[in-house]
Order: C-alpha cells, then structure tokens, then sequence
C-alpha cells in the first residue's frame, strides 16, 4: 500500500502534543507500545484489558493486578481485580470505600470514604461519604465544593471539563472552579447549561439573556442573545447564532466559520464540520478540507481528526495534511497525541507517528 499525502496547508507553528504511550495488543497477544518509533513490550503474557490516555496506560495483567505505564516505569496499584477510570495524564480507582488516584509516577489516597468519581486530563472530581460533600482535586491539593444534608449524586456531564467545571451549591448559586479558585456566577432556580472545554466555559446567561463564556478568570457576553448550540474546546468556543451561521469565539475576537453548516463537533483544539456536503476542520484559525462528503465515522483528539474514507479505509487529517493511512476496510483506530494507531483487519496494525508509517 502506497502513503498518499495531500499538501493542504502549512500551519504557521505545528501543534505538539505529549504522547508516552501507544498500546496495542499484538497477534501474540503481547501488550505493546511505541516509543520514538521502537516498539517496546509492556507484558509478554496475556492481560485482561486496558484502558490508555496519551501519557498513561493502566490495564489488569493476567492474574487481574491493576498495573500502571507511563511509558518509563511499569507500576503495581493493586493486586486485585477493580474498575478504574483514566485521562490523558491521570488514574483514579476504589478500593472499597479507598479512593486513590496516579499521576506522574506518584500515588494518592484521596479518600478513605470515598463514594463516586470522575477522572479529568488535570482534576478529579469526588464523592466524600464520610461528610455528603463533592470535592475537586488539582494540582496536588483538595478542594471542597459543597457539602449537603440531603444525598449528593455525581454525574459526567458538559459541566465538568479537563481542567475546569461548573457546579450549584444548595441554594442554586452558580459557580466555576478553575485553576485553585471558585468564581461565582448567580443565583438562577434552575438548570443552567454550561459546557466545559479544557480551560474555558460557555453558558446561555439565564439573567441577562445573553451568551456568555468564562475566559482566564473572566466573564464576556459573546452574543447580546441567547444562541442554539455550543461546544468548548481549549481556548475557543464554537456555536450558531440566532442566524444559524457557525460561529467561533477565540482570543477575544469572533469568527465565521460556516453560514451553513450541517453537523459539527469540537474536542481539545479541532473543529470538524459540515459545509455543503464537505467536510473540513479547524486549528487555530487554520482551515483544512478533510473530505468531499459527510463523515459517518471518525475520532478527534487534540489537533487530529481521523476518520473512515470514501472506501472504508482510514484517513486522518494531521499536521495540516490530509494523510491516507489504509484503504482497508473495517480498520479500527485511535489517537494518542500526534499519533494515529490502527489496527487491521488481520490482527495487524500500523502507527503514524512523526511523519513516518510503523508497521507491526
């Protein structure tokens, strides 16, 4: 199979993101990784799954120990079979009622009654049963966000980012915990919906009716209305106006992206989106057509969109170039960093990495 690469556009600084790890099971069933275009074993028997971020891998090892890899040291959490959850730089588990958590080679109790949990790129948020309280984790500290007499439930939702999140304590006043600080928002008898991205939150503003975003510890009415739907990214935020033209807000200056556009979706610092039939992506102003149609399958990550081509193979969009990877069909794919890894019909896989093709 020939590599053929569309020269599309050259970005003025080229996104890097950090990637210790690529995992993948092999035919042999051995668990890999690649590191600087080597592959590397991680286990030579057989493991039981495997969860993986772009800076960390946990996975059960054959008799069901819960293991850590951060592509230097392999670490033992726990010699007993548990569910875990995991982001690009951070692990989080229970023991029973012990809620611990990984970061940078280090390990944390964070609880010993610890009741529901989500794991974020840099927070972890959690339930404290001993005191019905919700406290955040950032940085290596704790902070409490409410406590309540009545049951308290945690739910993974668009208020909750990488690094930032929204919440109500119990008298409905609104809040954004970011970087160590609580900044208050308002008091509102009722739901409001904000959507957290890495660093930033967007919100219809229920009191002054206007759309309004949460930007490095300050708050900016983007629209003067109320707008119909919208996604945080790292940075940016993306939504139709009243007219229905798709819009971004970036560095304190909006843009238009599409006046017409059909489906769209934001992660980290890519927009994909509809435009005519067409489908292109965003990055950092950077406007690059990844196909001519509509995408039915396709993973973004970072500053990558991978997808399913015309033919059922796998193209991605990296680096501003648009990249056939296989032409394939019912090829399976992930996005680790800048890395794209997919894994073939035939139990064999291939990594972009680098500007190069590995195959194992």
């Amino acid at each position: 199979m020939k590599k053929i690469v569309f020269s599309l556009f050259l970005f003025t600084a080229t996104l890097s993101y950090s990637q210790a790890v690529i995992p993948f099971v092999d035919f042999n069933r051995w668990f890999r990784t690649v590191e600087d275009g080597t592959f590397k074993f991680i286990e030579m028997q057989e493991i039981k799954g495997y969860k993986a971020g772009d800076n960390v891998v946990a996975y059960l090892d054959i008799r069901g120990n819960l293991r850590v890899y951060d592509g230097k040291e392999r670490q033992d959490i726990s010699n007993m079979n548990l569910e875990y959850q995991i982001s690009d730089n951070m692990v989080g588990w229970n023991i029973g009622t012990t809620l611990g958590m990984w970061r940078g080679g280090k390990t944390k109790t964070l609880s010993f009654f610890g009741g529901q949990y989500i794991v974020k790129d840099d927070i972890i948020v959690f339930m404290d049963t001993r005191y019905n309280s919700m406290l955040v984790h950032w940085n290596g500290i704790e902070y409490p966000l409410q406590t309540s007499t009545t049951d308290l439930s945690l739910t993974n939702s668009g208020k909750i980012g990488e690094n930032i999140m929204a919440f109500a304590d119990n008298g409905g006043l609104y809040k954004i915990f970011y970087k160590g600080n609580i900044t208050e928002v308002g008091v509102w008898n009722g739901d409001i919906n904000f959507k957290s991205g890495t660093d930033i939150v967007a919100f219809n503003d229920p009191t002054t009716r206007t759309f309004a975003v949460f930007d490095k510890g300050n708050f900016v009415d983007v629209e003067d209305q109320w707008v119909k739907n919208y996604k945080a990214g790292r940075g940016f935020v993306v939504y139709e106006d009243v007219g229905g033209n798709l819009m971004v807000y970036r560095n304190g200056q909006k843009s238009q992206l599409s006046s017409f556009p059909g489906k769209w979706d934001v992660v980290d610092d890519i927009v994909v989106y509809e435009d005519n039939g067409f489908t292109y992506c965003d990055v950092n102003g950077t406007r690059v057509q990844a196909a001519n149609f509509k995408l039915t399958e396709y993973k973004i990550k970072n500053a990558t969109l991978v997808y399913r081509n015309m033919i059922g193979g796998v193209s991605a969009v990296i680096d501003g170039q648009v990249i056939e990877l296989t032409n394939l069909q019912n090829a399976e794919f992930e996005i680790y960093g800048n890395s794209v890894l997919v894994k073939l019909p035939n139990n064999a896989f291939l990594i972009y990495q680098k500007g190069k093709i590995l195959r194992v």
